[in-house]
Order: structure tokens, then sequence, then C-alpha cells
């Protein structure tokens, strides 16, 4: 089984990685965001998580030839991109809060709200 990185690796396919990585974090940023924008659960935000992790084992696989069918890695990014669909869906359900409900809530942080006194 190979491993994340190769013996063969050359510094554009680091690039390449780095590049797949962005591009799945943003990925899972704006599934959070999106799931918020509809008033949705944080339920749905796992689901779709896990269908993103699918994605991204396919990248791994189809442009590094890692493992497609790894249980282990499959976790392993189903729990980073979940950190990043998280993080974009508290963000966005934040700015929500303190928007439609203004004379209710204020941002205490980018990622909570707290009631006005």
């Amino acid at each position: 089984m190979q491993g994340l990185f190769f013996e063969s690796d050359t510094g554009a396919r680091y690039a390449l990685r780095f590049v797949v990585l962005l591009i799945g974090f943003w990925t899972a940023w704006r599934t959070g965001r999106a799931v918020a924008d509809g008033w949705g659960n944080p339920p749905l935000v796992i689901a779709y998580t896990f269908l993103l992790g699918v994605m991204m084992r396919f990248l791994h696989f189809s442009l590094f030839q890692g493992p497609f069918l790894s249980i282990g890695f499959y976790l392993l990014d189903v729990a980073i991109l979940l950190v990043f669909a998280f993080a974009g869906f508290r963000h966005r359900r934040t700015e929500q809060m303190s928007q439609n409900y203004y004379w209710l809530y204020e941002k205490s942080s980018p990622f909570s709200w707290r009631s006005k006194t």
C-alpha cells in the first residue's frame, strides 16, 4: 500500500497535491456555507462531507495512484473535511443570526453570536 508521499515525487507533484488539498478544503467550506444558507441542520453537513470524502479519495487515486478503497484514508479525509465544513457552516450561521435578527443577536466572534443586552 502506498503512503501519502512517494519516492518519485517531484516539486510539481507536491504543488499539485497542495492544489488538490486547497480544492478539497475550499469545497468543504463552501458546502458548510451552502447548508447554512438553506437553513439546514448540521447532520446535512455531515452527509455532504461523506460524499466529499469519496471525491477526495478519487482525486488521490486518479492523480497520485493512491489507494481508493482504503477506509483509513477515507476516514482521515472525512475528518479533515468536516473541520472545514463545520467552520464554514458556523461562520455563515453567525452572519445570518447577527444580520437577520440584528435586534436580538450580535457577533461575539466569527463563529458565534450572543444575545444583545
